[in-house]
């Protein structure tokens, strides 16, 4: 034991650099999140040497010569705002009134790609119009501190599917980190434990039934320690759940269970997600059908191994590490997916249905730019409006401006020089 001590004690004020991290970016073009290995930035090399003399003075040996640090390396890390999803911040100035974002002062500006694309996904949810204003579902949308698809699910589970009471669970759920866990020599045990809780079309439906048991156990730590659960986590999970409760019963919308059918909540999840959807390729091949980006089935996913593959899935996020992964999947039916997502998705119709729909196309295109072309003329009317306004106050404050001696005859007397005659003046 004293030998451990010792070696602790030796290599606790030495500290190698390798002059690399692992960085989370946001690609707008596939919308996926990625962590890059970055060489980092000095003020990251600097805070690095100095953990290495926290308890007593320290060594930091760095894999890079002093020219590469003064040189090559950037003064601080890229802003995070320049390189993550955009789509609440986004939402967010809309509902304070912010019309043009590419023009907004920020700190730091992020990429346009970032910018457009983030409104290209409210837009896709139906958070904001086609002029690019806000709609009432977007303001709706932005009374929740969540990412705008969760919001969207949560508000069409309620007024669509009915099943709002289930669907704020799965929202509580992905808000907090994993809940399982797999320690170090136990995987199998714990792998066979987790499949206890599969429902076996849906991954965000396994959250679901892992919530409602451990609400039966009354969030026992004992009992998640024994399934392999975080007990922080679940509990955290249920923070989270009250608080989105108080905020939907302060816009009055009270949860609404659907009693069993799980049909609508997979719906519901469907409504937020159809844009993350993957087409079965082959087994456990799926390929993004609006990207068409090559991704798997995740090994801990309920989906896994089953005997029988759905057609059509709708994942939380993409997880890139040896290979693409979808992460928290739900088997979708292709209707919904035309159903809910028109503007990508339809389904195999004959000629005329296909000429009706190419026309409603053409009409909806042509309300687009009437739509666009109202608004313009509006602005144009609501400019020219001001600019009067303006010309007008300073007319008038030219007017109001006296002048000496002006307005008055020769043989008066000011206002503020006091009068002949008086005693003691």
């Amino acid at each position: 034991m004293s030998e451990i001590l010792t070696f602790l004690l030796i290599i606790s004020y030495i500290l190698i650099d390798s002059g690399f991290c692992k960085l989370k970016v946001y690609n707008p073009k596939i919308g996926m999140d990625a962590l890059n290995v970055t060489p980092v930035s000095r003020a990251n090399a600097n805070q690095r040497s100095g953990r290495a003399g926290r308890t007593g003075p320290g060594f930091c040996f760095r894999l890079y010569t002093d020219r590469q640090y003064r040189e090559e390396l950037m003064e601080t890390a890229v802003p995070e705002i320049q390189r993550t999803n955009l789509s609440n911040v986004v939402l967010l100035l809309k509902s304070l009134g912010v019309k043009n974002l590419l023009d907004f002062d920020f700190m730091d500006p992020p990429p346009e790609d970032n910018i457009m694309t983030s409104l290209y996904q409210l837009w896709i949810l139906g958070a904001i119009d086609n002029t690019g204003d806000l709609t009432p579902l977007g303001r709706r949308m932005a009374e929740f501190p969540l990412d705008p698809p969760l919001s969207k699910m949560l508000l069409f589970a309620h007024e669509h599917g009915k099943c709002s009471s289930e669907v704020l669970i799965i929202v509580s759920m992905l808000s907090v980190p994993s809940v399982f866990f797999r320690p170090k020599g136990r995987e199998e045990e714990s792998d066979s434990v987790r499949e206890k809780f599969f429902v076996p079309e849906s991954d965000h439906l396994t959250l679901l039934n892992v919530y409602l048991r451990a609400k039966q156990y009354k969030f026992d730590p004992q009992w998640c320690t024994k399934h392999f659960i975080h007990s922080k986590g679940i509990r955290k999970a249920r923070e989270v759940h009250a608080q989105l409760v108080d905020l939907m019963k302060q816009q009055k919308l009270d949860p609404i269970s659907c009693g069993g059918s799980w049909d609508v909540v997979r719906k519901s999840i469907c409504s937020a997600y159809f844009y993350n959807s993957s087409k079965i390729k082959g087994i456990g091949e799926y390929i993004n059908m609006l990207s068409g980006i090559p991704s798997a089935l995740h090994p801990s996913s309920a989906l896994f191994g089953l005997g029988y593959t759905p057609d059509y899935l709708c994942y939380h996020e993409l997880i890139s590490t040896t290979k693409e992964y979808m992460s928290c999947v739900t088997a979708v039916e292709g209707e919904w997916l035309a159903e809910l997502g028109p503007m990508f998705f339809s389904i195999k119709e004959s000629y005329e249905s296909s000429l009706k729909r190419r026309q409603r196309e053409r009409k909806n295109a042509a309300e687009m730019d009437k739509q666009m072309e109202k608004k313009e003329k509006e602005e144009e009317k609501k400019r020219e409006q001001e600019k009067k306004e303006s010309m007008a106050i300073s007319s008038m404050r030219r007017s109001v401006v006296a002048t000496p001696g002006g307005g008055r005859s020769a043989n008066s007397t000011p206002k503020y020089m006091r009068k002949k005659g008086r005693i003691g003046f």
